[in-house]
């Protein structure tokens, strides 16, 4: 029997592992805090953004973090059914039933990774859709519950053709990530270093912390936040922006374990933010961010601060963190070596000019670019400390 937690505990040994499973990965705490989030709303979430960006790694620290069992495969156009549900029982086969042998496949895992999902046959994608619908695996004469409380597929790109893009929306969730900045490659290369030799993420939690809160999302008040979201949603499709039923219907998940997350007996405004990551496209999800930006300012959640500053305020938030590291850049001085610092400010520089418009650029941001400019201009030896 599942051990129920009372929702502020669960929720405190979730924070804790949030803290756990982001530590050395630089820049990737809102994608750790929103696959928390997912999971709490028992919705799936889609990663989209080239290799080598820790998409899996986030994933499979929650697993360990929470002792949750883990499921990770690389999907290619030759992957056989049996890779991802497991073989069959040919000892039953022989008696003339159909069964699958699940343990260690995804059908029993709580956390599973899907990298290029759209590669998929016919055949896997078609077994998944019972699995992330209705949480039951169906093959030959084998029914099955699964345990699984997320499913992250990621992807290069999102499909374009219509049949794929109708399985895509079972993911309510998308996040686009970035490789990591040039102005944090040494944050990138020394967090990469620790976790090698840290000995892996320690268990903070339960998968029975993640069910608990689902339960009290599930429980949740709704009635002074369903106006809102009626309205943020008729604002959407007035900017362009078209969710499907299924997705208008489902936000609500979202947004009640946002709530849940935060400590709330009843979501209230502050809680909309997740409508963004509804949005399926990157584009869109920019228009969503300035189209509700009046809905989208008091947005508040201690336990998913980064998630909610990445999803609700899009460039300003990029912003923020670029001007916060500009300003500690040029506040801590060259140290050792003049070239080192320098480096590290063309890195700034280079990131504010490719992310911002002269005529767009926030005001904070504005002036530190200035200020790293006036730098360049100093005369001093690029190659000689400075004592």
């Amino acid at each position: 029997m599942v051990e129920t937690k009372p929702p502020g505990t669960a929720a405190s040994s979730l924070h804790t592992a949030i803290d756990n499973a982001s530590k050395g990965l630089v820049d990737r705490r809102g994608l750790v805090e929103t696959i928390v989030l997912a999971a709490v709303a028992r919705e799936h979430l889609l990663v989209t953004g080239p290799p080598g960006t820790a998409k899996s790694e986030a994933v499979r620290r929650i697993a360990r973090t929470t002792a949750g069992r883990y499921f990770e495969y690389l999907i290619g156009r030759f992957t056989e059914p049996s890779e991802i549900f497991g073989p069959m029982d040919l000892r039953k086969l022989r008696e003339g039933t159909v069964e699958t042998q699940t343990s260690g496949m995804l059908p029993e895992a709580d956390f599973a990774f899907l990298d290029e999902i759209f590669l998929g046959s016919t055949a896997i994608l078609n077994t998944l859709l019972g699995i992330l619908n209705e949480r039951v695996f169906r093959r030959g004469h084998t029914i099955m519950p699964c345990p699984l409380r997320i499913c992250v597929g990621a992807t290069n790109r999102l499909p374009e053709s219509e049949p794929l893009a109708a399985f895509a929306d079972r993911f309510l969730v998308r996040v686009f990530t970035e490789p990591i900045s040039d102005s944090r490659l040494e944050e990138l290369l020394e967090g990469g270093w620790a976790a090698d030799r840290s000995g892996g993420v320690s268990a903070a939690a339960t998968v029975s912390d993640i069910d608990a809160l689902a339960q009290t999302a599930r429980q949740m008040d709704m009635t002074g936040v369903r106006p809102l979201l009626a309205q943020a949603i008729r604002m959407l499709r007035g900017a362009g922006v078209n969710l499907t039923d299924r997705r208008v219907v489902k936000v609500q998940h979202l947004i009640s374990a946002a709530a849940a997350l935060a400590g709330r007996e009843q979501a209230t405004k502050a809680d909309l933010w997740p409508v963004v990551l509804a949005v399926p496209t990157r584009e869109d999800q920019a228009v969503a961010r300035d189209c509700l930006r009046d809905f989208l300012v008091v947005s508040e959640n201690d336990a998913l601060m980064h998630a909610v500053e990445e999803t609700s305020l899009g460039p300003l938030a990029r912003a923020s963190r670029i001007a916060a590291a500009g300003r500690e850049l040029l506040a801590s001085g060259p140290g050792d070596t003049l070239e080192e610092w320098t480096l590290k400010l063309e890195g700034i520089a280079r990131e504010i000019d490719a992310g911002f418009s002269i005529e767009n650029m926030p005001v904070e941001l504005s002036d530190v670019r200035a200020r790293i400019v006036a730098e360049f201009k100093r005369e001093s030896p690029a190659s000689e400390p400075v004592h």
